[in-house]
């Protein structure tokens, strides 16, 4: 039997201390800034809120240019995407964010929908940069913190869902297959390598595609997810 885990949430949109990580992730999930914790007592959990910090690591440490800069190994020419999105409360109102880092410049994106999910934010986010850069003839480096996304594209499993009539392997529907559809479509004309980033993990660029994504997922008169609103 696994043992009890107790998740000390120090900023986030409700804080306090909670027994179960799929509470606790909603709290933490999109929220720029997010502070917490898990610990195996709640004695040592409440200690913690008391004064929230995070210990350093005793090990070998990343030289501090490694979180200020996007991992390097791509080529010369590439074009650097960082994407996030994500939904309040999944499903809730929702926003994604862009930073397209392009000849040493630049360029923000964001945009959201009133009712959606997370995992349909990350993957707009990701289509709306493509589309972007589409045609350039570069070499596309794109860094998403969303494991459905990355595992989706790099394991191959959209692309079987797709020869399945969007079916997974035990027969279930495959979720969001208007978005997968798009998405393998462009891919079939850009040159693009996924590659997953630790969200909430100090990386400026991820931290600032979060900062705009929450932004927008809490701004007024967001337009309709037309294609979730009406399947769900």
């Amino acid at each position: 039997m696994a043992k009890k885990k107790f998740y000390a949430v120090a900023a986030g949109r409700s804080t306090g201390i909670f027994t179960d990580w799929a509470t606790a992730e909603k709290q933490v999930k999109g929220f720029a800034g997010a502070k917490f914790k898990s610990f195996p007592s709640e004695a040592e959990a409440k200690a913690w809120m008391n004064d929230p910090v995070y210990a350093k690591n005793a090990g070998p440490k990343k030289s501090s240019s490694s979180r200020k800069e996007p991992p390097a190994k791509h080529p010369d020419n590439a074009i650097v995407i960082y994407t996030d999105g994500g939904a309040i409360n999944n499903p809730g109102p929702g926003g994604y964010g862009i930073v397209i880092c392009l000849d040493g410049r630049q360029h923000e994106i964001s945009g959201g929908f009133r009712m959606t999910t997370n995992n349909r934010m990350e993957m707009t986010a990701c289509i709306v940069a493509l589309k972007e850069v589409a045609g350039s003839g570069r070499p596309i480096v794109l860094y998403s913190d969303s494991s459905y996304l990355v595992n989706g594209i790099n394991k191959g499993w959209a692309k079987k869902w797709r020869a399945k009539g969007w079916r997974k392997s035990d027969g279930t529907p495959a979720l969001n297959p208007d978005l997968w559809g798009e998405l393998l479509d462009i891919l079939e004309t850009e040159n693009v390598t996924f590659k997953w980033v630790k969200g909430h993990a100090g990386n400026p660029l991820n931290e600032r595609c979060d900062q705009l994504a929450v932004a927008t997922s809490r701004s007024e008169g967001l337009p309709v997810d037309h294609e979730y609103e009406m399947t769900r």
